[in-house]
């Protein structure tokens, strides 16, 4: 048989490489998960290996430019998920996969679930923020899905005690692991929105890996979570932990622990809250109480001025005004008096010289035993010019004369000195000074 006139003959490089250009073009990067088997790593870098399944097997190669981006090391016998173009080896024939990107089977499939599921969910506004609802400030009774006898209740339950341990809580048991799970949360949820007993709801669980938390992840249990209508706080594993529960709920808690804080007000802040409104409303009350009194007094005076006794009051009460300043005055004057005499005895105090006595006591002191010395030397000292002036006065004294037989004679009272005769008369009392004693005598003659 032989090709027909006009029908076009292909070389083998001519079909190998449309072929080529029709797998790239027909079929897009795509992921595909498989085991690894024949794996190569020649000095060039790159990587070449097989994936299989029970049915059939592909050959891969990675460039170097892609593994060197790997984040694990991969080995035959590996179950990975890689992400690659489909083509052509043209060299061999060989039908391939261009691999651009390989990771561990296993949380890759489960985490790429995850992101087309909540895609999904994110587009039907399931988890739009405008649909979540604010929890209530003092919940009457405190709902809690979660396993029996999981750490996550435990925590959940401890800390709701300690921040109000007045608040009833209600378990809705149900396992939160395995293939049960989902459909135990869905009916545990329903239960509680059936049952209408609760406030608010936590779902819980503690931390794990992705396959431990899957459960929180499916659809059932995001659209239950999303469906309730009691508001939901998921507190579902750890901090970095994320599942579709986090985004359906009401709020998103980083660990069951934290759930419980969110949904339970602390019983200290309330009270401070409580007695804060109470001191409020004492204080309005007490407010208007006080406007009603002022406007009673006010109907009162306006009442009181028709009174025909009014004027009387108001004279009486102008005549105690007067008096009242009057005394008042008299107050203001004595008071004032009584500042005066004050100033005047502090200006005294300050003008007396004590301060200056006190600050020179010891000088007039050691100035008056200098001058006491002084005063003594002058005395000792005149004691012997006095002495002196006696023996010489002793020696001219009339008293020596006297001792030689003398005497002295003064005439009466007068004292004075008897000189002559004539200076008498008969009768006149005189009075003669011996030298020992004196002698009163009377006149009887004078010659």
């Amino acid at each position: 048989m032989q090709p027909r006139p006009g029908e076009p003959v292909y070389t083998v490089s001519q079909v190998t490489r449309e072929a080529r250009d029709l797998l790239e073009q027909a079929f897009p990067a795509l992921w595909v998960s498989g085991e690894v088997s024949n794996l190569a790593r020649p000095a060039s870098g790159h990587v070449y290996f097989s994936l299989k399944d029970a049915q059939a097997q592909l050959r891969c190669a990675m460039f170097r430019g892609s593994s060197r981006l790997l984040r694990f090391r991969p080995e035959n016998g590996q179950q990975v998920l890689v992400r690659a173009r489909i083509s052509l080896y043209e060299a061999r024939g060989d039908f391939q996969l261009i691999v651009e990107h390989m990771e561990p089977a296993g949380d890759g499939l489960l985490l790429r679930r995850l992101e087309e599921l909540k895609k999904r969910l994110a587009a039907e506004g399931l988890f739009d923020a405008a649909r979540k609802r604010a929890l209530p400030l003092l919940p009457g009774r405190i709902g809690v899905v979660t396993s029996p006898t999981g750490a996550a209740l435990r925590d959940v339950l401890h800390v709701l005690r300690r921040r109000f341990p007045a608040i009833p809580v209600v378990v809705y048991p149900t396992p939160v692991q395995g293939e049960a799970a989902p459909a135990g949360i869905v009916a545990a949820l329903t239960a509680a929105a059936e049952r209408r007993e609760c406030d608010v709801l936590i779902v819980a669980r503690g931390g794990g890996s992705l396959e431990d938390l899957w459960s929180f992840n499916e659809e059932a249990v995001a659209r239950a979570i999303a469906a309730s209508p009691i508001p939901v706080v998921s507190g579902v594993g750890h901090e970095t932990d994320f599942t579709l529960a986090d985004f359906a709920a009401d709020v998103r808690a980083p660990t069951p622990s934290g759930a419980a804080e969110l949904a339970a007000p602390d019983w200290r802040e309330w009270l401070r809250r409580v007695g804060q409104l109470e001191r409020t409303a004492s204080a309005g009350v007490g407010r208007r109480l006080e406007r009603l009194a002022l406007r009673m007094a006010t109907l009162e005076r306006r009442l009181a001025r028709t009174h025909p006794g009014y004027v009387l009051r108001q004279h009486a009460q102008r005549l105690d005004e007067l008096g009242a300043r009057l005394l008042a005055g008299m107050h203001r004057s004595i008071a004032l008096r009584r500042l005066r005499e004050k100033h005047v005895i502090a200006r005294l105090r300050l003008a007396t010289p004590e301060a200056l006595l006190a600050k020179r006591a010891g000088e007039l002191e050691r100035r008056h035993e200098r001058l006491t010395a002084a005063i003594h030397r002058l005395l000792a000292a005149g004691e012997r010019r006095l002495a002196l002036a006696a023996a010489k006065l002793d020696a001219f004294s009339p008293l020596q004369t006297l001792q030689r037989g003398y005497a002295l004679v003064t005439v009466g009272h007068s004292g004075a000195l008897l000189r002559q005769a004539g200076d008498v008369r008969a009768g006149d009392e005189i009075t003669a000074r011996l030298a020992s004693g004196e002698i009163d005598a009377v006149v009887t003659r004078v010659r």
